[in-house]
């Protein structure tokens, strides 16, 4: 379990690099990361560098947190995150939102790319995450709390911040782009689920179904940070077509709705 000692030393060195202090986190999912490119006068630091970070070699991830200006505001961009299924830790998971916080982040927009449960979605399509569905039934609060850190037994009811999914909304209205909402389902990986787990995730009311973000968005909840949740739609999920699934899709789609996705956060960002 990391200590606080350990968030401020991450704090520090990231602070070290930086005059910098953002108040806006993005965390930047499969095929993503171009968004950072965005960001103006920025710092590059690699995860490998910074205090406790864990390594990442998720494929479509660049490990490195890019701190800079984007649309007027002081943003950091995480390029990159650490999953379950890689054998890390939901610790080691959530460290960064940690960090984050420690930084002075308010407001954090979470990306992903996943497959669309909903058979009215469609691969490139972009769906707001309205609620979520643990499936791992694993948590990253278990074990010890710090009280300094947050309350022991968190409200999730808000994980997914009405006022910013407003925004959101109003953001994509006013780009013209059909926004998707729904319910994303948590599923550890790194297997795609078959498709009876498909039929049952529908049943239990996901929409969406993929290996990252909730841990983040419980720890985001704890620290008292507002967190907005983004899907990529990037296919169908298994048994939906009768086509196998692979990464590459993932790359190759998370790819074409890219200046989608860029506008959409640009525009939220702004509205910040």
């Amino acid at each position: 379990m990391h200590e606080l000692h350990d968030i401020l030393e991450a704090k520090n060195y990231i602070f070290s690099k930086t005059d910098a202090r953002p108040t806006i986190g993005m965390i930047l999912g499969s095929g993503l990361g171009m968004l950072a490119d965005e960001i103006e006068n920025p710092v590059t630091i690699p995860y490998s560098e910074i205090p406790h970070f864990a390594k990442s070699e998720a494929i479509g991830h660049a490990n490195e947190m890019v701190i800079g200006q984007l649309k007027g505001k002081t943003v950091v961009a995480m390029k990159g995150r650490f999953h379950y299924y890689e054998g890390f830790s939901l610790d080691e998971v959530t460290f960064p939102v940690r960090v984050l916080k420690a930084i002075g982040v308010e407001n954090l927009i979470i990306t992903n790319a996943c497959g669309a449960v909903n058979t009215n979605f469609t691969p490139g399509d972009l769906m707001l995450i309205t609620d979520h569905i643990n499936l791992v039934g694993a948590n990253p609060l278990i074990g010890r709390n710090n009280p300094e850190l947050g309350t022991r037994f968190p409200d999730l009811s808000k994980a997914y911040h009405p006022e910013l999914r407003q925004k959101a909304l109003e953001v994509a209205a006013k780009q013209g782009m059909t926004l998707q909402q729904g319910v994303y389902a948590w599923w550890s990986g790194p297997t795609y689920e078959t498709p009876a787990e498909i039929r049952m995730i529908r049943t239990l009311g996901a929409d969406a179904v993929g290996m990252s973000t909730v841990p983040e968005a419980i720890v985001a909840a704890h620290a008292g940070i507002s967190a907005l949740g983004i899907s990529c739609l990037t296919n169908m999920a298994s048994g939906i077509l009768d086509q196998p699934l692979s990464h590459d899709e993932v790359i190759e789609v998370a790819g074409k709705v890219r200046e989608k996705f860029v506008n959409l956060v640009k525009g939220i960002v702004e509205e910040l």
